[in-house]
């Protein structure tokens, strides 16, 4: 079964940037959607960005032009840059990954914007 794990994440300041990264455990063949989410506490888990494994990109309207996310070609890994942070961007980042109706979540790394 495969396995996402994260990395990156960590305390910026509001206008600052930060990197995740997201490794599954092995290569992903046919058809998938990556991405990630983010959940506040008493917040439902909400959308950020996803990217498809033909490399059709989707993001929430409140991180566009300031948040990119991308994928290898080696179909394991994606990231998610994220720029002009804002304190209301601060929450549990979580990776995800859907093959049909298989989905898959890392465990989740905390980005706090906080001056």
């Amino acid at each position: 079964q495969v396995q996402l794990v994260e990395s990156g994440g960590g305390l910026v300041q509001p206008g600052g940037s930060l990197g995740l990264s997201c490794t599954a455990s092995g290569i992903i063949f046919g058809l998938y959607t990556m991405g990630w989410y983010r959940q506040t506490p008493g917040k439902q888990r909400e959308l950020v960005a996803t990217i498809t494994s033909g490399g059709r990109t989707n993001y929430a309207d409140s991180v566009k032009g300031r948040f990119t996310v991308s994928a290898t070609n080696v179909r394991n890994t994606v990231y998610l840059q994220m720029n002009n942070l804002k304190p209301e961007d601060t929450a549990v980042y979580y990776c995800n990954l859907e093959r049909g109706a298989i989905i898959t979540w890392g465990q989740g790394t905390q980005v706090t914007v906080s001056s």
